[in-house]
């Protein structure tokens, strides 16, 4: 029914799952991971995830500025002196930091959108790093829900597309694990 639906209204199919995307994202709610599947459904792979991608940054960006200009004073004047360490460290090198969390995914996407924006991270350094580090994982979420999508008999679950698709799920799902025993074991051989 969506299939139908986006062949003939294609500009506001895009526009509505955009906006859907974005207000998601920008109030941290749950459910980025069925929004990507379902673009890569309808969209495909490669615009589903331009749309995803772009949508989930702009989120991202308005989850950032709410944070920074309704919550950031309360919490710098709680524990201003504690963050001035890591504004300092974040000023210089933030774009790798927030690129390498964005392509890490070891905490939650809405975490990372709002503990940056109690930070002194620039906007447009938060905006890049953010376009640019989820891309990776969005394509494979958004991969995923493409590949779904052509599953028209049982057997075409075991299709090579299909089951290739879950493997790069399952590899960028066991990332947060693999960084912690690699973490572990660093910190005993120390």
């Amino acid at each position: 029914m969506l299939l139908d639906y986006y062949a003939t209204h294609k500009l506001l199919m895009v526009a509505g799952f955009m906006a859907f995307y974005i207000v998601q994202t920008a109030l941290s709610i749950p459910g980025a991971a069925i929004l990507s599947l379902a673009a890569g459904a309808v969209f495909g792979t490669v615009l589903g995830t331009v749309y995803a991608n772009i949508a989930a940054t702009i989120g991202a960006a308005l989850a950032f500025l709410v944070t920074r200009y309704l919550l950031r004073d309360v919490v710098l004047n709680k524990f201003g002196r504690k963050l001035e360490g890591m504004n300092r460290e974040l000023e210089e090198r933030g774009f790798g930091y927030l690129l390498f969390l964005r392509l890490v995914p070891i905490f939650p996407f809405f975490l990372i959108n709002l503990a940056a924006g109690l930070t002194r991270l620039p906007l447009r350094t938060f905006f890049f790093a953010t376009m640019f580090g989820i891309i990776p994982g969005g394509f494979v979420y958004v991969n995923a829900g493409a590949s779904l999508a052509t599953i028209d008999s049982l057997s075409g679950i075991a299709s090579p597309r299909v089951l290739s698709s879950f493997a790069l799920l399952g590899l960028v799902a066991i990332i947060p694990t693999l960084n912690n025993r690699f973490r572990n074991r660093k910190q005993v051989n120390i």
